[in-house]
């Protein structure tokens, strides 16, 4: 699919924004990314593949995805941490009225204070993104990891 440069170019944009606010873990700014209706979800990849729901974290406006960033922050016991995403092979796979569809792949690193960097977690990001009050903002962002196992200190999104 022939994707005019200018829209490719904001889609990457809008990509590597989103993945130096996580890495910053500046997680105020994460749900303005979304539009108000929206659906975020951390999916293992058999399951999205199946057409089942079920997912490790799901929220379906960006009023859960504000409560989602006061759990971790107040109520949440976790070691402190580095995370560093890579995203790489942004794709345009479709445009319609509903938005523009979006596959990328990522890689997302760990470090804790006093240990190596590992593979945190790895799959595809598979958006639907649109135009909202001129900006290019998720209405859909499925992250679809490869694994079926994940670590069970997954408590920021991907």
């Amino acid at each position: 699919m022939a994707v005019p440069l200018v829209l490719q170019y904001e889609i990457e944009a809008l990509l590597a924004e989103y993945a130096a606010v996580l890495d910053a873990a500046d997680l105020e700014q994460w749900p303005e990314f979304f539009t108000e209706q929206c659906l975020y979800e951390i999916i293992p990849r058999e399951n999205y593949d199946r057409g089942l729901p079920l997912a490790i974290m799901r929220c379906e406006s960006k009023g859960m995805l504000k409560d989602r960033v006061v759990a971790i922050r107040d109520t949440m016991m976790y070691e402190p941490r580095y995370m560093r995403h890579m995203i790489s092979g942004v794709r345009v796979t479709g445009e319609s009225p509903e938005g523009i569809t979006v596959e990328a792949n990522y890689a997302v690193f760990e470090t804790l204070i006093d240990d190596l960097t590992h593979i945190f977690n790895v799959g595809r990001y598979l958006d639907r993104i649109v135009r909202d009050g001129g900006q290019l903002k998720f209405a859909e962002k499925h992250c679809v990891y490869d694994s079926v196992l994940v670590p069970n200190s997954l408590i920021y999104p991907l």
